[in-house]
């Protein structure tokens, strides 16, 4: 597996020279064939996909897995939820991504604890919260879409309600199926931005990032009906499109449910 790992150890600066340089090469071509994925939309059923990528802009071998995420947002508008989580643990080298956040870092940990996987890495994506992999590998990508998309879901969520003003978001939700020891995660999503990194490993490359987590919040489920409230973080810009996603998670961090709502 090629990725980027990042260890408590002190072999970890090494490490991470090393995979800069086998994904340098390799990360200067970012464009994703979307015939690929063509006769895999007609065959979608109505499972949910959820894919969490983890990335970052100071990360050389990111770019890839961020314009694979992109191609599978446009062709899988319904079923298929992507969100981008971007880590801080690149910040170091010289380029501080402006959607980078600790608590996400802790939040990849988290899986990979579960996963028992040793540390973490990028671009590293997470499948309903199930099983992880490299996000800019294609193959396994497609072939996971394809396995969770013909599992039912065991919880049936929508979004009714939707009310966005300056400040916040507001929403109601309902939801069919076992809510035992289960809570929502409200996730806001800024749609797009391109950014022009002037430092690190990606210095003098214009990137654009797809689904970016700005806002995350957390809400007990005890009845299968409610509302929600999350704010909207100064990073997103007047006139700017946001998406709302709802997940049901149970205590082991599966994703049994989602929804989304585009603003």
């Amino acid at each position: 597996m090629f990725d980027k790992k990042i260890y408590v150890s002190v072999f970890s600066v090494v490490g991470l020279l090393l995979t800069t340089i086998i994904w340098s090469q390799s990360s200067k071509d970012n464009k994703v064939d979307a015939a690929l994925f063509s006769d895999q939309s007609e065959k979608l059923s109505n499972g949910m996909v959820v894919l969490e990528l983890f990335t970052s802009q100071g990360c050389s071998s990111c770019p890839p897995a961020d314009a694979l995420l992109e191609t599978i947002k446009n062709t899988y508008p319904d079923n298929v939820f992507v969100l981008s989580y971007h880590v801080d643990y690149w910040n170091y080298i010289g380029w501080e991504d402006p959607f980078s956040d600790k608590n996400y870092t802790v939040k990849q940990s988290r899986y990979n604890t579960k996963f028992k996987y040793r540390g973490n890495y990028t671009p590293e994506l997470v499948v309903n919260g199930t099983e992880h992999m490299v996000g800019s590998d294609k193959t396994n990508v497609i072939e996971a879409i394809d396995k969770y998309s013909t599992i039912e879901s065991q919880n049936m969520l929508s979004i009714s309600g939707v009310r966005r003003s300056k400040e916040k978001v507001s929403f109601e939700y309902k939801l069919d199926g076992d809510v035992l020891n289960k809570e929502i995660r409200a996730v806001l999503l800024l749609n797009e931005r391109t950014t022009k990194v002037k430092n690190g490993e990606n210095r003098h490359r214009t990137l654009k990032n797809s689904n970016i987590v700005v806002a995350e919040e957390y809400m007990d489920l005890k009845k299968t009906s409610g509302v929600g409230v999350i704010e909207i973080p100064s990073i997103v810009k007047e006139g700017e499109n946001i998406t709302l996603m709802l997940f049901v998670e149970n205590q082991g961090a599966d994703i049994t449910g989602a929804a989304k709502a585009h603003l």
